[in-house]
């Protein structure tokens, strides 16, 4: 009988990405992703070691399954990602039941340890300190029929005090651009319209090999492949950031006009002890000079609030750049000491209630900002990329959900002429702080639209199931 499996992924896109590829070599090693509602033969948690509740997420759903795998010793647990690559001993210590420890560089060992652990019955682990090569050769089952991630680099230059990632993903190793637009022009083929081009530091791409106008040269490149209609990318770093990646997003139609810049604090002072590199003058520069070129984008971010030694007067800086830099969406995070950090070991370390009643305060101002943006765009009409698993979740609302051109969310009384993938002109006429509401208008069937469909239809056919499913908790 087959064995089915089920994929955990928790962190980010990154993570996601690689979740994609850890289902990928399962169907290849010949699994299938288990059904909805049912027990899988093969669990795996993708790990992320930036916040603690990953860590505290991951231990109490191992918990939950101790008892399923008890009952039956021929299922098998795996744990992989930056968690394990930082903790692997851990793991095996508060969960010995644990059959595969896998780390973040050798993500394309998991079919072969799975099968040695089940053979020689003991857990098997293996961490690679770091990457020979990029890992650009894996298989990948991808979430969206017509969207899809592209890593154009892993590992990251960087010395965040607050951050661990460069630590477990090692330094910055660039994929060529012939490999990344070879990739992109297949998934393309393929049916795929929309691609996000990831990378811990997307903008440093090219410091592998010396060419700092490798990223903007890259997105000029994928404006030239018929059929791609969306690019986007992230994170950047405020740091490497150019003018020439601005030009070529103003210039290159399918490059879209919209910017996620990671800020993390308002005040120099704890950049400077965030070691960021940067302060909030150049911060705003490059925003003032993106909306100069592109009047229309919009800018979202990343913000830490109760970083060790932050004052008042610090945290009211983050609340008035906020408030400047008008950011349609803010990604706001409670400080998480992480041991091995710099940041850890730090003097005038905020209390718990300190930090989690700044992070309220930032929440609601930023909730009043986001509304405040949103509902200027009410009037206007924006090309809106249906989305699959979004539109799935609203069906119950008998409306449609996608994406706008700016990444804004956008919801539209259902039409029976649209489908996941479709791109539809929408007419705001309401904003919340979270989404847009609109009428739908002119309906223009894509590639997209078609791969969806094939997709769908493949799936009514066969056990596979699109996508990943979550384990069932």
């Amino acid at each position: 009988m087959t064995r089915t499996y089920a994929v955990e992924t928790y962190g980010c896109q990154m993570n996601v990405h690689d979740s994609e590829r850890i289902a990928g070599l399962l169907d290849g090693a010949g699994f299938i992703p288990v059904e909805p509602g049912n027990q899988a033969d093969i669990v795996v948690f993708n790990t992320c070691a930036v916040r603690e509740n990953a860590d505290n997420k991951l231990y109490g759903n191992l918990s939950f399954l101790a008892p399923i795998k008890k009952a039956n010793p021929q299922m098998q647990i795996a744990v992989g990602g930056c968690l394990a690559q930082k903790d692997q001993a851990v793991i095996l210590k508060k969960a010995p039941y644990v059959d595969v420890v896998f780390g973040t560089h050798n993500v394309g060992s998991l079919p072969a340890l799975l099968e040695r652990a089940r053979i020689e019955e003991e857990s098997q682990v293996e961490i690679l300190e770091s990457l020979e090569h990029f890992p650009s050769t894996l298989p990948a089952r991808r979430l969206s029929a017509f969207s899809s991630w592209v890593s154009v680099s892993v590992g990251c230059n960087n010395t965040c005090t607050f951050c661990i990632v460069p630590t477990l993903r090692g330094i910055e190793k660039d994929r060529s651009a012939a490999d990344i637009l070879r990739e992109v022009r297949a998934l393309v083929e393929q049916g795929v319209i929309e691609i996000t081009l990831l990378g811990q530091n997307v903008n440093a791409y090219g410091v592998d090999f010396g060419d700092r106008s490798a990223f903007a040269n890259l997105l000029k490149e994928c404006g030239k492949i018929d059929g791609l209609e969306r690019v986007r990318f992230m994170s950047p770093h405020p740091r490497d950031f150019t003018d020439d990646v601005i030009e070529v997003m103003a210039t290159t139609h399918n490059v879209m006009p919209h910017l996620h810049m990671p800020l993390q604090s308002g005040s120099n002072s704890i950049l400077q002890a965030m070691r960021r590199s940067y302060r909030t003058d150049r911060y705003l520069g490059i925003i003032d000079r993106v909306r100069t070129a592109m009047p229309h984008a919009s800018i979202t971010t990343d913000i830490i609030v109760g970083f060790p030694g932050e004052t008042e007067a610090d945290f009211q800086a983050t609340m008035d750049l906020c408030t400047q830099a008008r950011f349609a969406a803010a990604y706001t995070y409670q400080y998480s000491k992480r041991p091995g950090t710099p940041a850890a070991t730090m003097p005038d370390q905020i209390s718990a209630e300190v930090v989690g009643e700044r992070y309220t305060r930032l929440h609601h101002h930023q909730q009043a900002v986001s509304l405040s943006v949103n509902q200027e765009a009410v009037g206007k009409v924006f090309k809106v990329l249906v989305g699959d698993y979004e539109g799935r979740r609203d069906e119950a609302q008998e409306r449609m959900t996608g994406r706008s051109e700016d990444f804004r969310l956008v919801h539209f009384s259902n039409s029976a002429e649209a489908r996941p993938g479709d791109e539809v002109e929408v007419d705001i006429t309401e904003a919340s702080a979270h989404y847009l509401i609109g009428t739908p208008g002119k309906v223009r069937a894509t590639h997209g639209g078609d791969a969806h469909a094939a997709r769908t239809a493949q799936r009514s056919k066969s056990t596979t199931l699109l996508g990943m499913p979550s384990i069932k908790l």
